[in-house]
């Protein structure tokens, strides 16, 4: 019998004191990447998801770079979240995995994707919920709104926290005092902002930069890695975030991946909707 309970566990990844938590203790092993919004971790981004995939599976999360969860928060990022896939594959490296496929939420699924691209022959599938981010990537642009503005406007008060996620979470039953006060210990921990806003300056750098910036423009690359590996979207209906026009529009550009819209979910299909995303995820990585 598997243990399922969520276990919290630090590995040195490339220098980096990395926190990660980790479900399941065999089977193939799953790498589950949290979204980007302040005092995300893969705990709160992910914990509602892992005891339930870790009756399969090994599923480890990491906080990511860039003021994340308990991750050391002086680890340099001055390729935004091209920094953070390097973190991933440092992360991966520092576990000794060989082969493992990757489950990522919005900038997580951007990092795990950008980390397939790399490194192909080590990712068996792909599964990305309610990316914004590698909709951007594809060219798809989406009108700013509301649940934009409340991810963006964290102001470090844990009523600021708790807008923040309203905008990712539709039902409210989810978001917990305990919820709330484990991502505003982590969004207000010494150093967080200043990594998070470092983070923000790195993202902004690679947009801008004439050379740079062409890694993150996967109009043909992507298609052509879901062509190689079996690839699932997840997608919330009621996504107030990533809207359902942007992952429709996402779908028809990658054809060869399978696409699963969730009732009832919102950004955060693993939280809104954990029994029902981890059922998907469960056929999909076993068929």
């Amino acid at each position: 019998m598997n243990d399922t309970a969520i276990r919290s566990r630090w590995v040195l990844a490339n220098g980096v004191r990395t926190h990660y938590a980790e479900a399941g203790d065999q089977g193939r092993t799953l790498v589950a990447l949290h979204g980007g919004g302040a005092g995300s971790s893969g705990a709160s981004g992910m914990g509602l998801v892992l005891p339930l995939l870790g009756r399969d599976f090994r599923v480890v999360a990491p906080d990511s770079i860039g003021g994340f969860g308990l991750t050391d928060t002086q680890a340099p990022t001055p390729y935004g979240l091209i920094s953070r896939a390097a973190h991933t594959a440092d992360f991966v490296d520092a576990l000794c995995l060989d082969k493992f496929s990757v489950l990522g939420n919005s900038q997580g699924a951007w990092s795990g994707v950008y980390y397939a691209m790399l490194h192909p022959d080590r990712v068996e599938k792909l599964v990305i919920v309610s990316s914004l981010t590698i909709a951007g990537s594809l060219g798809l642009k989406q009108a700013p709104n509301e649940a934009m503005h409340a991810l963006m406007g964290y102001d470090g008060s844990r009523a600021g926290m708790k807008r923040l996620l309203e905008a990712l979470i539709i039902d409210k039953s989810r978001i917990t005092d305990a919820l709330i006060d484990d991502r505003q210990r982590a969004a207000t921990r010494p150093g967080a902002f200043e990594a998070f806003q470092r983070m923000a300056q790195g993202i902004d750098f690679v947009r801008n930069d004439p050379v740079l910036k062409l890694q993150t423009q996967w109009q043909e690359a992507l298609p052509a890695l879901t062509r190689r590996i079996p690839t699932l979207i997840l997608w919330g209906e009621e996504d107030t975030f990533a809207v359902p026009a942007t992952g429709r529009a996402l779908a028809e550009m990658l054809p060869d991946a399978r696409i699963e819209w969730v009732p009832g979910a919102g950004h955060q299909v693993q939280t809104d909707a954990p029994d029902r995303a981890a059922a998907i995820i469960r056929e999909f990585l076993n068929g």
